[in-house]
């Protein structure tokens, strides 16, 4: 079972899922699944990019591959952003743990006035990000 953490209403992260659990987040009403997990990372027995798309594009979802290892970058900041901005929501992002996926979020509000709020939102979806509230 996928451990969702809802960030805001329109947004969720996810530790790595799998193609079962796909129904469960379709069954939960999202409508986009960004993976920014690449393959392999976790070994053979990670769930592949290629099988969770399958499962969730049978499953009428929108899914859009963004891997990413380490801090995103601001090129990957800025394609979270536009997938953000055109993708069908609500949205759930998943990686390893769910920190790199909810770290792009919060960067993609760079600038923009709400660090508490970021780092709040964050918090209680159980991430800590007060070490990036001065980039936000």
């Amino acid at each position: 079972m996928a451990d969702i953490r809802r960030v805001t209403d329109a947004f969720a992260v996810a530790p790595q899922i799998n193609e079962q659990d796909v129904e469960q987040i379709a069954a939960a009403g999202f409508k986009t699944i960004i993976a920014n997990r690449p393959d392999g990372e976790g070994g053979p027995l990670q769930p592949t990019v290629s099988a969770i798309r399958a499962k969730a594009e049978s499953l009428g979802l929108t899914f859009v591959a963004l891997p990413f290892s380490g801090a995103p970058t601001p090129e990957i900041v800025h394609q979270m952003q536009e997938i953000l901005n055109g993708a069908p929501q609500p949205v759930l992002a998943y990686c390893r743990t769910g920190t790199r996926c909810i770290t792009a979020w919060a960067l993609t509000h760079a600038g923009q006035g709400a660090a508490d709020e970021i780092v709040d939102a964050a918090a209680d979806a159980g991430y800590d990000l007060s070490k990036i509230h001065h980039l936000l």
